[in-house]
């Protein structure tokens, strides 16, 4: 006779891959306006200060989504495949909109920064959903898939506008009936599985709890570096490709070779950095990913004149190894932090790590100015160096002790 405390994950598979779908459609919009900046710079007459909004917009509004969701408790006041499904056709109407009747930077900001309060409604709660189809022994490949689903996501506006010479009004439309798709495969066929967490309503008293105990404080660093780094690259990569002298690439080609390390490159990343975490634990997963990555960035001026071979291995290295660890931390400080306040703790960490986002994303093309985007990418180096270091110490903290 089966155990009656274990749980019936009858059909975890099918729900798993529908979490990792309603990501891959419902974040095509994040990206969407980065893809066409190009063309927005030469319509809308704006500078490097101007195009960078079109994207930090997005990252304020996800800090400010996330902890609105989290005070106000909605994951746990409604059911969470709702949640996602009304968030993705907010995000899929704000992108729309702004398709259709945007036409200078000031409609397109509040635009840009509603999408970002309602992605924070898709990729996190999407997290909540696949943990409660997965055992714990297993969790660390599940978010695997989870963010490699995210990164895909996220490249497919350069897939789109790789696809051919297409009006940026299209491109957006499209990411938009992509998330609207999202939605509604969402509502009607997503549900949550037996392993479903009840969260914890923050406390503003516990807001600094995760930077007190050694432990939590070392997760949280990690995170921090990695964010340092990421979304900095996801953001200009298309700049670096477009200034490097050794290899005259179109439009379309930028945008291709954005999806490859982004998107392709990205989704192998976190497959093997999912695998890795469960396999050798998570401080070993994410020191190996973040020394690559911080490697990276140090040789990113040596590759400027490379030919393209080289340089497109190169990416694709960068683009594995940068969000590799990225399912590692909310797992290690739900691990570690007081259970009674982990959502508390992920929630800091995450209003945290993407406030960082934004901080590196304007700062990046203010340095290119000065020192030329060969060198610009050494800004990110110290992200995951110092990173790398802090989940080194927190392996250690946190090993088995011999008997």
């Amino acid at each position: 006779m089966p155990s009656t405390t274990s749980p019936d994950l009858r059909g975890a598979g099918l729900q798993r891959s529908l979490v990792a779908l309603i990501q891959v459609l419902g974040l095509a919009v994040w990206f969407s306006a980065t893809a066409i900046a190009p063309t927005l710079r030469r319509e809308w007459g704006l500078g490097d200060t101007s195009v960078v909004w079109l994207t930090g917009a997005v990252q304020v509004g996800f800090v400010v989504g996330a902890l609105t969701s989290s005070v106000l408790n909605l994951p746990d006041r409604m059911p969470p495949q709702r949640l996602v499904a009304l968030c993705a056709l907010g995000a899929a109407a704000s992108t729309a909109l702004l398709a259709v009747a945007a036409d200078r930077l000031g409609a397109a900001l509040p635009l840009r920064f509603l999408t970002g309060v309602f992605l924070a409604g898709i990729y996190p709660v999407g997290m909540k959903l696949m943990a409660s189809w997965s055992l714990p022994v297993d969790r660390g490949r599940a978010f695997g898939v989870l963010i490699g689903a995210l990164t895909l996501g996220s490249a497919l506006p350069h897939l789109i506008s790789a696809a051919g010479p297409l009006p940026w009004r299209a491109v957006m439309l499209t990411a938009s009936a992509l998330t609207l798709v999202a939605g509604v495969v969402a509502w009607t066929v997503l549900r949550p599985g037996p392993l479903l967490a009840p969260g914890q309503r923050p406390r503003a008293r516990h807001a600094l709890a995760g930077l007190r105990e050694p432990a939590p404080r070392l997760a949280n660093l990690g995170y921090f570096g990695h964010m340092w780094e990421l979304y900095a690259l996801w953001t200009w990569l298309p700049a670096f490709l477009v200034r490097q002298p050794a290899w005259e690439l179109s439009g379309a080609g930028v945008s291709a070779v954005t999806f490859g390390t982004v998107g392709a490159a990205g989704l192998v990343g976190s497959l093997l950095g999912g695998w890795a975490a469960d396999r050798y634990g998570r401080s070993r997963a994410a020191v190996a990913a973040m020394a690559t990555s911080a490697a990276c960035c140090l040789l990113a001026p040596l590759l400027w004149s490379a030919g393209p071979v080289l340089l497109v291995v190169f990416l694709l290295v960068w683009g594995a190894s940068v969000i590799a660890d990225s399912g590692v931390f909310s797992t290690a400080l739900s691990e570690t932090a007081d259970q009674r306040y982990v959502g508390t703790a992920l929630s800091v960490q995450t209003a945290v790590g993407f406030t960082l986002s934004v901080v590196t994303i304007q700062l990046l093309p203010l340095l290119a100015d000065e020192i030329g985007w060969r060198w610009a990418f050494w800004l990110l180096a110290p992200g995951p160096a110092l990173g790398a270091l802090a989940m080194l110490r927190l392996g250690r903290i946190t090993a088995p002790r011999p008997s």
